[in-house]
């Protein structure tokens, strides 16, 4: 194995674990909400809104869906499962489809017209679900076609969203150490932060692949 493989196969493992680690606490985060009691954390906010049962099932529908697909998510690019249990990737591929287009994105969506922040921060949240569902939906449509590639690349975009659940987390937390905005500005801020530079990072992997391949062939 050359040294870049091994550094690859180092920072995939770290990623992964981050990733593990950034699910475990979002559980921890979300578990609390399953006691179905409207006066903690996040629903402070949302007093105004609890009264619509849409704005109520979307929500519990949102954030219980998304941790699974964060799950799945992770494991579905594992290179070993998808060469010795393909039957598992493809069954937790369907779980991850269906989770998203019909439960994650849609609840997402219904979440982000009435999200904390103003337009620009509703803008950014109706183009994460909006895009969410459409990644999710090109990278089953092109898979049910045969074309293995094109769906691994739509699949990473899908993903670089789902990941925008703990990106946004991650900038609420750090942003305000090194910027000092109102706080409506700061929201707005990571509400595009969450899932802007995931995209730019998923557009890097999917090139750099291709220049691998024209490499390899060349």
């Amino acid at each position: 194995m050359s040294n870049n493989s091994l550094y690859l196969n180092i920072l995939k493992w770290i990623c992964a674990l981050l990733i593990l680690a950034g699910a475990y606490l979002m559980v921890r985060i979300t578990w609390p909400y399953f006691s179905f009691e409207t006066d903690i954390g996040f629903l402070l906010t949302k007093q105004s809104v609890l009264y619509l049962d849409i704005w109520m099932i979307s929500f519990y529908t949102h954030i219980s869906t998304s941790l699974v697909v964060l799950l799945i998510g992770c494991i579905q690019f594992s290179r070993f499962i998808r060469t010795h249990y393909v039957k598992y990737h493809r069954l937790f591929g369907k779980i991850y489809v269906l989770l998203v287009l019909f439960c994650a994105a849609p609840g997402g969506l219904v979440m982000a017209l009435y999200a904390n922040g103003g337009f620009w921060a509703r803008l950014s949240f109706v183009l994460i679900s909006t895009g969410w569902w459409l990644f999710t939906f090109m990278g089953y449509r092109t898979i049910k076609h045969g074309h293995t590639e094109a769906h691994r690349e739509w699949m990473i975009r899908s993903y670089a969203l789902t990941l925008s659940a703990l990106t946004l987390r991650f900038y609420v937390y750090i942003s305000p150490i090194f910027i000092h905005l109102p706080a409506r500005d700061m929201y707005v801020l990571v509400a595009w932060l969450s899932w802007i530079p995931n995209l730019l990072i998923a557009e890097w992997i999917i090139r750099r692949k291709h220049t691998i391949k024209r490499g390899s062939v060349n």
